[in-house]
């Protein structure tokens, strides 16, 4: 299995074998989780060690190293749009006392680059780099109704997971919901990941005024004020895009 992977498959195999739910591993599970024989695994961990990507602490135990968030700063969907929304991401917490969330969109998936939280808001499974399916979140809805249409289509007839019973699965319903979201600039999510929660969100454009993100506030689903939420978030959605040199 080894030998038919290039040196880069491999080494791309090694980083990969860390994620949210394995930040730390030892050189076996590296070896075990990216396909490689403990010795193949053993070199590639110390050209990486060597370079900065990971970190190794006093009980041999790896950890991704300070050299990749470096990188990862220089992603301008990354760090840079974060500093750039952060001062709208705040004002929206100040206006809600709720959890607020910064996303983009990584092909099927919605990926969060930052998320502040309330201390008595709703719990939501969300952190910093977490990833769910588009259809099921609102940051996810913002961004797949301003998709390309052969994207949108393709998504719809593709499998739809299922969180709660809530959760859109019906291709129909979905594509309904996405053109509802294009015509009312916001994308409302009720209970589809968790069956307390519920999210309001609406996308970002930057200077060429493409869909780059898209921000949400997620509120207890009783006593919910979905039309209270929906202008405080155009408003934060708004603020952004013109930060990013989008003009109306």
């Amino acid at each position: 299995m080894t030998a038919a992977r290039s040196a880069h498959e491999r080494l791309l195999a090694v980083l990969a074998a860390f994620d949210h739910a394995h930040p730390a591993l030892s050189l076996t599970d590296i070896g075990r989780r990216a396909g490689l024989s403990l010795t193949t695994a053993h070199r590639l961990v110390h050209a990486l060690t060597a370079w900065g990507a990971l970190e190794r602490d006093d009980d041999g135990v790896y950890h991704v190293g300070l050299r990749l968030w470096e990188l990862a700063a220089l992603a301008p969907r990354g760090l840079a749009l974060r500093q750039v929304a952060l001062p709208y991401l705040e004002d929206l917490y100040e206006a809600t006392h709720e959890n607020v969330q910064l996303a983009v969109r990584d092909g099927a998936e919605v990926v969060y680059i930052e998320w502040l939280s309330g201390r008595s808001a709703v719990g939501v499974h969300i952190r910093v780099g977490a990833r769910w399916p588009l259809h099921a979140t609102g940051v996810g809805l913002a961004l797949l109704a301003h998709g390309e249409p052969g994207f949108q289509e393709e998504y719809c007839t593709g499998p739809l997971a299922s969180f709660t019973p809530y959760t859109i699965t019906d291709p129909a319903r979905l594509r309904r919901t996405l053109a509802e979201v294009r015509h009312t600039g916001v994308a409302v999510s009720n209970r589809q990941v968790t069956d307390d929660a519920l999210s309001v969100a609406a996308a970002i454009r930057d200077r060429s005024g493409g869909v780059v993100a898209a921000v949400s506030v997620v509120v207890p689903q009783e006593g919910a004020r979905t039309p209270v939420l929906i202008p405080a978030v155009r408003l934060a959605a708004r603020g952004i895009s013109r930060a990013l040199g989008w003009r109306p």
